[in-house]
């Protein structure tokens, strides 16, 4: 017998034409639900008047049901008894249907088996939409999404009293292969009230969906990955396997929606290198190379960052197949490069081509902003090149005044000018000789004098001021500069042609904010300093939250002041400079110096390789001038300045003590 409540609801499907805001306060879902009711109206003839009786289908039916997707029950077996311990205290039962919406699984509380019957929530019962009308596994299967159906949102009005979640569990061909629903007799009349179920229910039918993919593709390499270092182990939201050469042979569904992202852009068959922006050594070296299992990678395209980790197979076909290929693959192992990036994949890819041009005699163009660490990645080329035994001349085009820099940098004979060297001087081209000349900031020197380099570069000589015969030099330039050097050319300020001579290759350093293994570089820096120093995590959350405009330069400022006014080798977040902290840049209190060229000396030119090169001018850093900064700015309140560094105020006369720093005699 029909009740009021349902005659209600009868009313108002018969009246329904496809206005959503009929019963848009229904449900969220409202877009759903309303195509749904069409579809049961027009497509399947159902009469909402004429309530059906839940449908269980016999015995042998659904063991033909459970016979089809038996590998599948096995996987998902775990992961739905897991889910209906956390939700059966809450009056839920747990069902889980295959892709035609005969339930092949049910778990519910026996004392309410005859209700449960009843209603439908059972072991054999066929949600599909064409027989039971509008539900969560039947519009859930049409719709290939997941969903609440909350009360009213059922079709049949003999289920309005019913509140059920469903979501999509897919092959790793994207074919639906089953829906995992959780249902209650009774619920609030909110439908928010299901959010959570909502949710609960889709991240179960995503891991059972995950652990059947890994089932299938058990013996293949499969590449996890995830937007999360630290979760990707052990939650890891894409999965992609793999052949031998690298295709992507199957994705999960995060894995597929990524593709679908791509492949617009790309062929048919992509290969995950492709998809990475990778080598496939890069990614079979995984194991092999990265301390942790895990390796950075950029969607290719775009600036997405997914980590990665492989899961190896099970078969040992594929291992013998490629561990020779790893082995034979891996690049040659060049600590003074290696050690200049843990983990970043723009980094790798320029440590890459810097090893494999290291020997070549080809000029390098090295592009970044201030404090990226130009000037120590064109150390280490030269330190592990062939001309490693031969000078280091670095120049700052910069820091040369004008109407020095073509004296220094070609020489002159003597007596050229008044006021120079009496046996004249070589220049700095001919210094290097044999080696590396540096051309620091090249983007700001002097239009004229371009012209004279670019000869210098085209014929092998240079020709000193003062002088008519040139001198011979054989010299590899490493070029670098911040300036987008293309706008210069734009703009008149820099000659195409010696941009193309300088250009033989490109090596692209990234901001310190765009790099993902500022964790390795932030521990990597403060060992260096200190190897007992230690940084809690509060400090540490800091420094990869702060946006670093000096870039590496000015974190290893930052460190080395942390690191001298903390106790006991602790750093917390109270030891940091207030810029780190409160996300704004005080230039005076982290100014970092430039070490000026001497015009008349060039002893301190000729470079060494150095053990730990993001070191290489910690020495000069001011760490007396930031404590002065510090006391001025508390107008030399001892107390004031040991707040705000969260250290004790002896700690701060032991620092002034060491440093020289003396209180002001009106203090």
């Amino acid at each position: 017998m029909i009740n009021t409540s349902q005659r209600r609801h009868i009313d108002t499907i018969l009246s329904y034409g496809g206005h959503q805001s009929m019963y848009k306060s229904y449900s969220p879902t409202h877009e759903l639900i309303g195509r749904s009711w069409r579809r049961c109206l027009t497509e399947y003839g159902l009469d909402p008047s004429q309530p059906r009786p839940a449908r269980i289908v016999t015995h042998q039916t659904l063991r033909e049901h459970q016979d089809s997707v038996d590998e599948f029950l096995n996987v998902a077996r775990a992961g739905v008894e897991q889910l209906y311990t956390q939700i059966s205290g809450l009056g839920y039962v747990l069902l889980l249907s295959d892709h035609r919406g005969i339930t092949v699984q049910f778990l519910g509380n026996k004392h309410d088996d005859d209700r449960l019957h009843k209603a439908g929530l059972y072991l054999g019962a066929d949600w599909s939409e064409q027989y039971a009308g509008t539900s969560a596994v039947g519009t859930c299967i049409q719709e290939q999404q997941a969903l609440t159906c909350h009360r009213v949102d059922h079709f049949d009005s003999s289920h309005i009293g019913l509140t059920c979640t469903a979501a999509p569990i897919k092959d790793p061909s994207g074919q639906l292969l089953a829906v995992l629903d959780i249902s209650a007799l009774n619920s609030s009349r909110t439908p928010e009230s299901q959010n959570f179920a909502l949710h609960l229910t889709q991240l179960y039918a995503r891991l059972i969906e995950d652990a059947y993919f890994l089932r299938r593709y058990r013996n293949r390499l499969v590449f996890k990955c995830d937007q999360s270092r630290e979760l990707v182990q052990v939650n890891g939201q894409l999965l992609f396997a793999l052949d031998e050469q690298g295709n992507i042979l199957a994705a999960n569904t995060a894995g597929r929606t990524l593709l679908a992202q791509y492949r617009p852009f790309s062929k048919d068959s992509i290969s995950l290198p492709d998809l990475l922006e990778c080598q496939w050594r890069d990614i079979l070296s995984i194991t092999y190379e990265s301390k942790d299992g895990v390796r950075a990678f950029r969607v290719s395209g775009t600036q997405q960052m997914l980590y990665g980790i492989l899961i190896e197979p099970k078969t040992n076909t594929f291992s013998q197949l490629n561990v020779s290929e790893v082995c034979a693959s891996q690049e040659e192992s060049v600590p003074a490069l290696d050690k200049l990036c843990a983990d970043d994949p723009a980094m790798r890819q320029t440590i890459s081509l810097a090893k494999r041009l290291r020997h070549r005699d080809v000029s390098l163009l090295i592009l970044g902003e201030t404090g990226t660490g130009k000037e120590v990645l064109a150390k280490a080329i030269h330190a592990t090149s062939h001309r490693s035994d031969q000078p280091f001349i670095a120049v700052n085009c910069a820091a040369i005044p004008e109407s020095l820099i073509e004296s220094e940098l070609f020489g002159y004979a003597p007596g050229t000018f008044t006021g120079g060297r009496v046996k004249g001087a070589k220049g700095l081209i001919q210094e290097a000789n044999g080696g590396t000349l540096f051309l620091d900031e090249i983007g700001d020197m002097p239009l004229q004098l371009q012209s004279r380099l670019l000869r210098v570069l085209a014929e092998g000589q240079v020709l000193p001021l003062g002088t008519s015969q040139p001198v011979n030099i054989d010299v590899r330039v490493l070029a670098a500069t911040h300036c987008n050097v293309m706008q210069l050319i734009a703009d008149g300020l820099f000659r195409e042609d010696l941009y193309y001579r300088l250009n033989g290759a490109t090596l692209k350093l990234p901001a310190l904010k765009a790099r993902v293994d500022k964790h390795y570089l932030i521990k990597l820096l403060l060992k260096r300093l200190n190897p007992a120093a230690r940084l809690r995590a509060d400090a540490m959350s800091a420094l990869l939250g702060y946006s670093w405009p000096g870039n590496i330069r000015q974190l290893v400022n930052t460190l080395t002041f942390a690191e001298a006014v903390c106790e006991e080798g602790e750093i917390t977040v109270h030891h940091l400079p207030e810029e780190c902290v409160a996300g704004r840049l005080d230039k005076s209190t982290f100014a970092l110096p430039m070490q000026s060229l001497n015009s008349c000396d060039t002893s301190t030119l000729s470079a060494e390789p150095l053990s730990d090169p993001w070191l290489e001018k910690t020495n000069s850093i001011p760490e007396q001038q930031m404590l002065i900064d510090r006391l001025r700015q508390q107008r030399w309140n001892i107390s004031a300045v040991a707040k705000q560094l969260g250290v004790s105020r002896p700690t701060i006369y032991r620092r002034m003590k060491k440093l020289g720093i003396s209180l002001p005699r009106d203090v």
